[in-house]
């Protein structure tokens, strides 16, 4: 913990004379908690303030500055970035089927507040190997096994359609990068993966992630309300 982390608010009663250090922890202004979990304990015991709407704090952990709404609690200023996780992998996974299959990527993050938005970006390394023209790619981004966006090859509506102008053989090596905006309303770990299929009138067509042990990533942006 830093120098101004406390582990309790204290309620000072009239008559009472504070000591050196209690006057410092005042001077701080805004109380200071290594983590949620010190924030949370802090109010309410023998000798605490009670939390009250209006109450503010400041988490070391994820320099997160907060106030309470009466209900929970909410960060101060909208918009800005809480924390980052980043997953990577570098095992080739091989998709040959119209199935939407695990490439093996994947993150988990924890929000801080409930009210956060978790901004996902992947960028998956592939190789794509197709004899025919038209070949379709898939794509489905999932949170806690749910899929939260979709584009199925199988049913037609794919994520990226490859083209082989007529050549009877033909690899694509690629990345591809997708963003979105999701709202988990949680303040409970959440972890993010993806799958990905293929179509074609053809059989002879696979998509290699990860070839030669390129890394594909995925990254989790927690953002403030």
């Amino acid at each position: 913990m830093g120098a101004n982390a406390q582990t309790s608010v204290p309620a000072f009663t009239s008559g009472q004379v504070l000591t050196a250090a209690q006057v410092t922890q005042i001077n701080t202004g805004i109380p200071v908690f290594a983590s949620s979990t010190e924030r949370d304990a802090a109010f309410g015991g023998t000798g605490e303030k009670t939390l009250a709407e209006g109450q503010m704090a400041y988490l070391e952990d994820t320099n997160a500055t907060q106030y309470y709404d009466g209900s929970s609690w909410a960060a101060v200023a909208g918009g800005k970035i809480l924390q980052v996780v980043e997953g990577s992998t570098t095992t080739p996974v091989t998709i040959a089927t119209t199935t939407l299959t695990s490439i093996g990527l994947s993150a988990s993050i924890t929000p801080t507040d409930a009210t956060s938005k978790v901004l996902v970006v992947t960028m998956t390394q592939f190789v794509h190997t197709r004899s025919t023209d038209n070949v379709l790619r898939g794509y489905r981004l999932n949170r806690a096994g749910s899929p939260l966006i979709t584009y199925d090859a199988a049913a037609g509506n794919p994520f990226r359609k490859l083209l082989a102008g007529g050549a009877s053989s033909f690899e694509d090596y690629n990345r591809d990068v997708y963003v979105y905006l999701d709202s988990p309303a949680t303040t409970s770990a959440i972890t993010y993966d993806v799958d990905a299929n293929i179509h074609s009138t053809s059989s002879s067509q696979t998509s290699e992630y990860q070839n030669n042990n390129n890394p594909s990533k995925i990254y989790l942006l927690e953002v403030s309300a």
